[in-house]
């Protein structure tokens, strides 16, 4: 990994150019902010034994290459069960808000009907294709510079579900090495690009929040979306993902899309 996503300076988060966005050369991918706003969540409170469980982030408005301030709070205080709140501000006022969930850890004896199965149907991202973006591939952006994204099915030139290894290419803040819930989050918010049934140049199907549910803790440098996407001619959308790492299914994934011709 080399220079990172965001510098930390004087109390607020600096975006590189690997944070940008396929939408317009003067914003970012939703994945770094919803990157950002975990790593928030996770340093909240670090003595206590919780786990993320669901986490649901509403995009008020392009995220700009500008400094940005982040903040989460407990909103509610419990043993078992907590919710977070966390918001991303740019000077213009908020424009990304976060809400988890955080149930606590310990271990429970379960019959085997209640888990999950183990290993993943699909290749490894050993096996899988490294397709770099094709349109201005010596440009920086997230999807080109910030995420390496391996494909098993699918690829940038073909509409349609896909499956795809995603990793970060490059530390998130500082030369922090990112954790896997921050892998989770930012690679699920890519659902929409990958498993696109739009053009890119003729359409507009940008994702106005992120949603992701997870039965257990992510592991390792990899996660796997499974995702496919659905439109309607009022101008909505869809895009859902099933989550692995390179252990077995991990969670589930949504976003909802603003569609329009360009």
């Amino acid at each position: 990994m080399s220079d990172p996503l965001f510098e930390e300076r004087d109390g607020r988060y600096v975006p590189s150019a690997h944070t940008r966005g396929p939408w317009d050369a003067a914003t970012q991918h939703g994945g770094a902010p919803a990157a950002l706003l975990a790593r928030e969540i996770e340093r909240l409170d670090p003595g206590a034994d919780m786990f993320v469980a669901r986490v649901t982030y509403d995009y008020l408005g392009p995220v700009s290459l500008a400094p940005l301030a982040a903040q989460a709070t407990i909103a509610r205080h419990g043993k078992r069960l907590q919710l977070v709140e966390a918001e991303l501000r740019a000077d213009a006022g908020v424009i990304v808000r976060a809400r988890a969930v955080r149930l606590r850890r310990r271990a429970v004896d379960l019959p085997d009907l209640a888990l999950a199965p183990a290993g993943v149907p699909f290749p490894g991202p050993e096996a899988a294709v490294h397709t770099p973006f094709p349109a201005d591939t010596g440009d920086e952006g997230f999807h080109r510079t910030g995420m390496e994204i391996r494909w098993v099915e699918g690829s940038y030139a073909e509409p349609g579900p896909a499956r795809a290894w995603f990793r970060f290419a490059r530390p998130l803040v500082g030369d922090e090495r990112p954790t896997a819930l921050q892998l989770a989050v930012a690679a699920a918010d890519f659902g929409n690009g990958v498993s696109r049934v739009l053009d890119f140049d003729s359409h507009l199907f940008v994702n106005t929040d992120l949603t992701v549910h997870l039965h257990r803790e992510p592991a390792g440098d990899w996660i796997l979306l499974d995702a496919e996407s659905v439109a309607d001619p009022a101008g909505v959308g869809m895009a859902r993902s099933a989550l692995y790492d390179t252990q077995g299914p991990l969670g589930i994934a949504a976003q909802t899309l603003f569609v329009e011709a360009r």
